[in-house]
């Protein structure tokens, strides 16, 4: 039978709500103008539609777990007016009570689909080598030790090592690298990222549920698990409100003898502007995070965000602009200048389908514009660097280990100076033109603009920023020291950022988690509020989040968490004239000043006050922000 009723329930979803709400509004308006059809008021119509799903609620939460919620009091309040026919009173409780009830349904989330597009992020196929052949298999059936074999473009189906071959990797699905990684025999390699250039082959290490894409998965489920929700004020207080609107509603009977001053005193207790109070603000202020840049995605992740201590970032993509940029261009010949230099850069990197060189052709064209250069003979080195013949002169364009196999000497001053951009965390690309070296040019993944301005802002919130970043320590120190970050974490897999989350909240602090990489779901899933950035991040990424900062403005992320605290001095201001309000009421109730209707049109005026206060959150901007 409580099945029965709880599908009852749940048939239709929020359309369903939506239409009875504007039927039982219909049908109040009409009850007021004393419209009736047969005699039979059309208060019953609101009482019917809104009034028995809130009794049936109440029912099943009492009789399955003995829970007083909220609903038990309107329940009671709808068949007390009943009882003494004040028709339009019930239908009325129970209108402005699944009003509430559809607000609040309203700022729920959207069902998370991360970790099933994280399952069809799972490599498929695999090319197994035995005896010479290629076979097609599924990823599933690579067993350990099979030799796999992965050409450019590919994503790699288990976890295993080079055994022949040279590449680069893009290993941002696991550590949120910006740039691809050279590998070579010897060197490990992760199911999930994807090879870049050239083709090698493998001995599968970890298959199947041991790989590293299937412990991803399972991370991004257990910190899921582990998310708290947070509970209705009113229902948490509803079990006390119904013991007090209850004593009181038998006393008065028991002193006065008139069972109608019992009736109002249950009607204007009735929680309507209590249960009001905290979806009507949580929406006016997602509107108002929508209209700066913010997707709420769960209903009580601003109430969550309001009382974060530290918000931990990604380095790449969220702090910086994830992508290489031409910082310096260092000349060290007479021959050239450092246009020049850079326009014979641009035109052997023009041939490549590195990042590294398709980063160095647009900044030479932001720069510059278009250019035309003869490039012939044109050889690439996996994780070198590059050959070709350039307006008749031989040039490379490569690193340290690419000099060192041409047979060509870096001075010891180039080698000390260009070390220092190294320690950084840039990558430096050396120019040789016909033997000699040129010059240089330094790639850095470059820091946001406004990134500095919004972590002052953050610290004038009380808000402290952490650095949680898979790059190695001397970026991360780099990174921080220009964002006056004090903590940081370097090197970090999906694992040690989930790690270093819980340990905050073992410490009973509050962390929110902004990232991008898909590498950034199982931080953003622990995290007690996770936030992606939505123009640049993945889409799994942004699933896993409660927030999605849409259009990547970072600058806007102070005004969110001052707007969170805004909402909920507004709640709590809500909820205190509520209950002033209820207290009132009761009072007059019990000395017969009102009657059931004037009481539930005194307490409806509270649940306009609520309404209107919360509106106002709207359009609110802190002077901080």
């Amino acid at each position: 039978m409580i099945e029965k009723l709880e599908k009852f329930l749940e048939w239709g979803g929020i359309k369903r709500e939506i239409i009875l709400l504007i039927i039982s509004a219909i049908a109040l308006l009409l009850s007021i103008f004393d419209i009736n059809i047969q005699y039979i008021d059309m208060a019953w119509i609101a009482i019917v539609l809104c009034g028995i799903p809130i009794i049936l609620e109440a029912v099943i939460g009492l009789i399955t777990a003995f829970d007083i919620k909220a609903d038990v009091l309107v329940s009671l309040a709808l068949l007390a007016s009943i009882f003494i026919g004040e028709y339009f009173a019930a239908g009325e409780v129970a209108f402005i009570m699944q009003l509430g009830a559809l607000l609040e349904d309203l700022t729920v989330a959207k069902a998370n689909a991360g970790i099933e597009k994280l399952v069809r992020l799972t490599p498929q196929v695999a090319r197994l080598l035995k005896n010479n052949q290629e076979e097609m298999i599924s990823a599933k059936d690579v067993q350990i030790d099979d030799v796999i074999r992965v050409l450019p473009g590919e994503m790699i189906p288990v976890d295993g090592v080079i055994i022949s071959g040279e590449t680069s990797i893009n290993q941002a699905v696991m550590t949120g690298e910006s740039l691809p990684v050279d590998k070579k025999t010897g060197d490990e390699v992760s199911s999930g990222t994807v090879n870049q250039f050239g083709t090698f082959d493998m001995r599968a290490v970890k298959v199947g549920e041991d790989s590293s894409i299937q412990r991803m998965i399972r991370l991004v489920q257990s910190a899921n698990a582990n998310k708290a929700k947070i509970v209705n004020i009113a229902d948490r207080w509803a079990t006390w409100v119904v013991i007090i609107a209850l004593t009181a509603a038998i006393l008065t009977w028991f002193v006065t003898g008139e069972i109608l001053r019992s009736v109002t005193i249950l009607v204007v207790f009735c929680p309507c502007s209590l249960v009001l109070a905290t979806p009507t603000a949580i929406m006016a202020a997602s509107g108002n995070a929508t209209e700066h840049g913010f997707l709420i995605r769960e209903g009580d992740a601003l109430e969550r965000l309001s009382s974060v201590s530290k918000i931990t970032f990604d380095k790449t993509g969220t702090l910086t602009y994830g992508k290489p940029q031409v910082t310096l261009i260092k000349n060290l010949s007479d021959n050239y200048e450092d246009k020049e230099l850079f326009k014979i850069a641009a035109a052997i990197e023009s041939y490549s389908q590195h990042p590294l060189g398709k980063a160095i052709v647009s900044d030479y064209k932001k720069a510059y514009g278009e250019f035309q250069v003869s490039v012939e003979n044109f050889q690439m080195s996996v994780g070198l660097g590059i050959k070709a013949t350039v307006n008749n002169q031989t040039v490379l364009a490569g690193n340290k280990d690419m000099l060192y196999k041409e047979n060509i000497s870096l001075s010891k001053t180039v080698e000390n100076d260009t070390q220092q951009y190294i320690q950084q965390g840039s990558t430096v690309i050396y120019i040789v033109i016909n033997q000699g070296v040129s010059g240089y040019l330094v790639l850095t993944d470059t820091v946001r603009k406004e990134s500095l301005s919004m972590i002052e802002k953050l610290h004038q919130l009380k808000v402290d920023a952490v650095l949680l970043t898979g790059d190695h320590q001397n970026a991360a120190k780099t990174i921080a020291k220009q964002l006056n970050i004090q903590e940081l974490y370097a090197k970090c897999l999906p694992e040690d950022k989930l790690k270093i989350i819980d340990t905050y909240q073992k410490q009973k602090q509050e962390i929110c988690m902004i990232g991008d990489g898909i590498n950034d779901a199982p931080a953003l899933k622990k995290a007690n509020v996770g936030i992606a950035m939505g123009g640049i991040g993945s889409d799994i990424a942004v699933d896993a989040a409660d927030i999605v900062l849409v259009h990547d403005e970072i600058q806007e992320l102070p005004h969110l968490i001052a707007l969170s605290k805004k909402m909920i001095r507004t709640i709590r201001f809500n909820l205190s004239f509520s209950m002033g309000l209820n207290f009132l009421a009761i009072i007059l109730a019990m000395t017969g000043i009102l009657n059931p209707v004037i009481g539930a049109l005194v307490h409806n005026a509270g649940s306009v006050f609520v309404i209107i206060n919360s509106a106002l959150l709207l359009k609110w901007r802190g002077k901080e922000c």
